[in-house]
């Protein structure tokens, strides 16, 4: 524990309805300690209902989970509490660009500018927000004839993963899912948010071996707490990106990783002339 979280713990203790809560939270956040910094940030709200800054500290601790929907239901909390608050806007901008909506993040941008013109970061957002919807744009859309139904797409690679506790997407190189999920604990699903993360990682991917005369790359594989995630390339700078519990012993994740390949490489094979079914 860092001398600064245990000195703001020890006043926190102290007097339960500090606002310490807000600078401890914000510390084990940056510490990456989220699930100590919500509850803390929760237990603080329930005495500061009405405190703008505690239900943005719990969004954007939302945010760094994952918890998108969270986040954006924190932020509006703080809007209604503070309609002028420019770090609300931002932080439902920066949301709504990773899900994909666009239109709606550059409006939220475009509130937070007018009320924080000083903000350096803000025009820099906007930026890249609109380049994204620009380029999204541009691409063409499918022959109705040739879009899978939804369900067929989300269970692609079920007769891969069988029972075991394994997902994996097909991701192009955009960064839209195209066939598969990821799920989460509470019944979420945070496919199209990995897929953004994750986009144009295949090129760079090659790029870099190209630089180091290595030739293609076929998987990459690493471990972390919470699950082993290994990719392999698929068509037209995509990939298949499988995540695995970390007990699953490697050589079985690797061999369900080469059969989720295969099943998407048939798959968008059977696009390419016509149709998936």
């Amino acid at each position: 524990m860092s001398d600064e979280v245990r000195r703001l713990s020890e006043e926190l203790a102290r007097d339960p309805t500090s606002l310490v809560f807000l600078q401890l939270g914000e510390a084990l956040r940056r510490r990456g300690q989220l699930d100590v910094a919500l509850r803390v940030s929760l237990r603080g709200l329930e005495r500061h209902a009405r405190n703008g800054d505690a239900h943005d500290l719990v969004a954007r601790i939302y945010t760094d989970r994952g918890e998108f929907d969270r986040a954006l239901a924190a932020w509006e909390a703080v809007l209604r509490l503070d309609p002028q608050h420019s770090g609300a806007r931002k932080g439902k901008g920066f949301v709504l660009f990773k899900q994909g909506l666009w239109h709606d993040a550059e409006r939220e941008l475009l509130a937070a500018a007018e009320l924080d013109a000083g903000d350096p970061s803000i025009p820099a957002a906007l930026a890249l927000v609109r380049r994204h919807a620009e380029e999204r744009a541009a691409v063409p859309a499918p022959d109705a004839a040739s879009v899978p139904p939804p369900d067929a797409a989300r269970v692609l690679f079920a007769a891969a993963l069988g029972d075991g506790d394994m997902t994996a997407l097909l991701i192009d190189r955009e960064g839209l899912v195209m066939a598969g999920s990821y799920p989460t604990a509470d019944g979420g699903d945070v496919s199209q948010e990995i897929g953004a993360e994750l986009r144009g990682v295949s090129d760079e991917v090659q790029r870099a071996l190209r630089h180091l005369s290595l030739g293609n790359w076929i998987r990459i594989s690493f471990e972390t707490e919470a699950a082993t995630v290994a990719m392999t390339p698929a068509e037209d700078g995509g990939l298949v990106l499988l995540a695995a519990d970390p007990a699953l012993p490697q050589g079985l994740v690797r061999r369900v990783l080469d059969h989720c390949g295969a099943l998407a490489q048939a798959w968008m094979a059977g696009a390419a002339v016509g149709g998936r079914q």
